[in-house]
Order: C-alpha cells, then structure tokens, then sequence
C-alpha cells in the first residue's frame, strides 16, 4: 500500500468549512433583514410621534390665545356680581345642610325640667359657622346656668352665655342665650 500524497495539492474536507461559513452567512443575512425592518418601523413611528407632538404643540398655542382673549372679554364687574351670586348660593346650601333634627335632639336632652325654649334663631355666620340664639323661660337663673352648662357638655356648643335676661310679671325669668353650635358628624 502506498503512503504517500502524489497530488500537487493537498485534499482538505472543505465541505464542513463551507457550511459553517454559509450558516453564518444566513444568520447574518437574517439579523441585516431584522434589523433594517426595525429601522423602518422606528423610523416611522418616530414621524408619526412628531406630527402627533406638532399637532398638540399647536393645540396648546391655539388654547393659551383663547384663554388670553377670553380673560381680555371677562368684565371685572360682572365677574365680582357672578362671585356675590355664588357665596349667596353657597350660604343657601349651608342653611340647608343644617341639621333641625339634629339640633333639636341636643337641646331636648340638654334642657332641665324648670326651662323652656321659646323662641329659636340659627345663624349662619360667613365664615360658614352657625351661631343659636335662643329665648329661654324658666324659674330661676341658677335653671338657666344649668341649661348653659348642660349644652356645653355636649361639645356641639360652645361660647354659650347670656345676652339678657329680664324679670316677667308672672315670676319667670326671660333670658337671651347665644352660643356657637358646630356639631360633631
């Protein structure tokens, strides 16, 4: 048997290499082909965030010189009778989300056997806090102190006193009692 290479050149299995090499080939053709579609859609997509940016830029310039214009056209006059307007509104809605049941169930459980309670003005005041004035009849002061003290137990009252008081012909005693009513939710 022979052992010996008579061939000019040597024989290499280039198969193994080409493949290798055609593999690599594919692979790079096929990141080239990802990569350039990803570019296109960026590319793309980046336009239409622009023209989207423009398009609200220009919505933005186009508000701010409405509102100018319209704060141009707004009469300061009828601005502050559109203001009075509201803070009478307001102090409607306050009155009404004042609770009679409510109040009336705080002095029913306040008022001592010898006291009643005449006649009975809640105030709204226009920071919003309700002031009670009430008229009260009873036998002696000492019952009307007691009255007193028994609403500012209840913590609803506070800043409970006497405005007047005056003596009547048949032994009773009238007094004016005022004092700020916040009740508690």
């Amino acid at each position: 048997m022979l052992r010996t290479n008579l061939s000019t050149r040597p024989f290499y299995n280039e198969r193994g290499v080409h493949a290798l090499l055609g593999l690599t080939a594919l692979i790079v053709v096929a990141l080239t082909v990802f990569n350039l579609t990803q570019i296109v859609l960026l590319s793309q997509r980046q336009s239409e965030l622009g023209r989207r940016a423009d398009a609200a830029e220009a919505r933005a310039r186009d508000l701010r010189a409405h509102a100018a214009r319209t704060r141009q056209a707004v009469d300061n006059k009828q601005l502050g009778q559109m203001s009075d307007s509201a803070r009478e509104v307001n102090a409607i809605i306050s009155q009404r989300l004042f609770s009679w049941t409510d109040l009336l169930n705080r002095l029913e459980t306040t008022l001592p056997d010898d006291v009643r309670i005449s006649v009975l003005r809640p105030r709204v005041d226009r920071d919003g806090s309700v002031t009670v004035q009430m008229t009260v009849t009873a036998r002696s002061l000492e019952d009307i102190d007691l009255f007193m003290a028994n609403l500012e137990e209840t913590r609803a009252f506070s800043g409970v006193f006497p405005s007047e008081d005056t003596p009547m012909d048949d032994g009773l005693i009238q007094a004016t009692v005022e004092g700020k009513y916040a009740p508690t939710p």
